[in-house]
């Protein structure tokens, strides 16, 4: 059965790159969420006149992943302890948010922050919990970006490529058999 989930840990870049390569992610969207404004674009979301953030959708088949495994993978690839940044990345675009579509999910997160991402970090977790209200698509040019565009771009090589190689570390053995 196919579900989704809206994350946000960071440039959407990140967590499109690595959920991408996890088995039962049937599909990646970046795009933006967390705000009511009527749109959301990059320029205005970079400005800081939205509360918007930087998110993936994902699409998965939960007769493959759980829930609690896609949010296993978010806690190891983004540091869930750092209002409004990653790393270099600074600003609301970039904090740590979780967007929920129904009770179920809202459950399961909290769960998850409480028994998995509060034991993984020395620091509190500040990781937004909210429910979607709207979810808005990138630009064109931001969907695939690392795929398409690799370590010819030096943020990939140095803040995209980490992570990507952080899951294939701990997670090989969920990756998909094509990566």
């Amino acid at each position: 059965m196919e579900k989704s989930i809206v994350l946000g840990g960071g440039c959407f870049w990140c967590l499109e790159a690595v959920f991408q390569r996890l088995n039962g992610v049937k599909g990646v969207r970046s795009g933006y969420a967390g705000d009511v404004a009527e749109k959301a674009t990059y320029e205005l979301v970079c400005s800081g006149t939205t509360r918007h953030v930087e998110v993936v959708e994902l699409i998965y088949d939960s007769t493959v992943l759980s829930l609690e495994e896609i949010l296993e993978v978010f806690w190891t690839v983004h540091d869930p302890t750092t209002p409004d940044r990653q790393g270099n990345d600074r600003g609301p675009q970039y904090r740590s948010a979780i967007f929920f579509t129904n009770e179920e999910e809202r459950l399961i997160a909290q769960k998850s922050i409480d028994e998995l991402a509060s034991k993984l970090y020395n620091d509190p977790v500040v990781t937004e919990l909210a429910l979607l209200e709207e979810f808005f698509p990138a630009e064109e040019y931001h969907h695939n970006y690392y795929n398409r565009i690799g370590n010819r771009n030096p943020y990939c090589t140095f803040v995209v490529n980490p992570k990507v190689q952080k899951f294939k570390k701990h997670f090989a053995h969920k990756m998909k058999t094509s990566d």
